[in-house]
């Protein structure tokens, strides 16, 4: 899609270039391998009110007659406010390592049925920025050449399809199965300024907690990047 964007992110623009989202227990509450059924967008789904909007729409999307997958509340907060514009110059991705090929179609039939607005679905947020029918930044399963270390894999491919430097993203990931923020963190560093994208553990799934100290980890880091030039 691009070669990595050589305009960082300023203190007059603190944001992330891109936030990736980890999905199952990090974006939604659900696992999706521990599930059979694909969401059935036709089917009767769970509606209530979206985040703190006020406003009703889908907010479960059912797996089956028993689940009912539901985003989180940071994960909410995140795509309500991207999509309203307040988080000028930042995307969004998913970097999940679904365990099987049914889980990574189950998910993204989730993607297609929950909603972050009445009318508009959470895969219709991932693709905001984007050129149309793009999914390079939508990476999710671990069917090469995804792997289940998302350092090595799916990491490098964001990075290759959005043009966007390890230096200018935020991510997310429970880290429940695996330190995947360190990894990251560790594996995936800039040359140009030694550091990799800021990382944020949500063991109980993204709250809204989570989602600021993400992006105050990241001003800081933009900050911190500002007085250091400044000194040079």
């Amino acid at each position: 899609f691009a070669e990595p964007s050589p305009s960082p992110s300023s203190p007059s623009d603190p944001y992330p270039r891109l936030a990736v989202f980890d999905l199952d227990a990090c974006f939604w509450n659900e696992e999706m391998y521990t599930l059979r059924h694909l969401v059935d967008a036709s089917a009767e789904q769970v509606v209530g009110e979206l985040g703190d909007s006020g406003l009703e729409g889908v907010v479960g999307a059912r797996s089956g007659a028993d689940v009912v997958i539901r985003i989180h509340p940071g994960a909410m907060r995140a795509l309500q406010r991207f999509h309203a514009g307040e988080y000028p110059g930042m995307r969004i991705a998913a970097a999940s390592s679904a365990d099987t090929p049914l889980a990574v179609r189950i998910g993204r039939s989730a993607l297609d049925v929950l909603e972050i607005f009445p009318g508009v679905t959470a895969r219709e947020a991932f693709s905001i920025g984007w050129p149309a029918g793009f999914e390079g930044n939508l990476q999710i399963g671990r069917t090469p050449p995804l792997s289940s270390d998302k350092a090595a894999t799916h990491f490098p491919i964001l990075r290759r399809e959005t043009g966007i430097a390890y230096d200018e993203m935020l991510f997310f990931d429970d880290c429940n199965w695996g330190d995947h923020c360190g990894a990251v963190a560790r594996g995936c560093v800039e040359a140009r300024s030694g550091e990799g994208p800021v990382v944020v553990r949500t063991p109980r799934g993204l709250g809204i907690d989570e989602w600021e100290l993400g992006l105050e980890r990241f001003r800081q880091r933009v900050e911190a990047r500002a007085e250091g030039a400044t000194r040079r």
